[in-house]
């Protein structure tokens, strides 16, 4: 059985193995100090997937409002952990992102995938997303 609920601040050791299989290795400080801002902010939320009492997966989502297009929900982060990869788990996760957005009146739910991720293009897909836009993110890291 699979339960879904909201990170707290004990499950950062379980979130960083996860997030160190996306590719972002961080430190425990480094991510205790981002669950906090996440945490604390207005709108968002990080839910976890626990199956016998280990956290096999997390997700990130966010309201975004917006001027150029409708208010959204924003799929920040999602990872299945490895072990529990190709049993619906990313499904579920889904299903519970897009329940949180329609609570909160939105009428859609976006998310970015890295080009090279084949794999979660195809996840993505046959759950009915569709590919809305190709584009370049720029970024300028600022001294400090």
């Amino acid at each position: 059985m699979v339960s879904i609920r909201p990170m707290t601040a004990g499950d950062v050791p379980a979130t960083q193995e996860l997030l160190l299989q996306l590719g972002y290795p961080l430190s425990s400080e480094e991510l205790k100090q981002r669950y906090e801002a996440v945490a604390g902010a207005a709108n968002h939320t990080i839910m976890l997937a626990e199956q016998a009492g280990r956290v096999v997966a997390l997700c990130h989502v966010y309201a975004r409002p917006a001027l150029d297009k409708p208010p959204e929900a924003i799929v920040q982060a999602l990872v299945v952990d490895r072990a529990s990869r190709g049993r619906g788990m990313g499904k579920i996760m889904m299903m519970a992102v897009e329940t949180w957005a329609r609570d909160r009146g939105f009428t859609s739910v976006a998310l970015t995938s890295s080009v090279t991720r084949a794999e979660a293009h195809a996840f993505y897909e046959a759950i009915g997303y569709q590919r809305a836009a190709t584009s370049h993110m720029f970024r300028k890291h600022l001294g400090g």
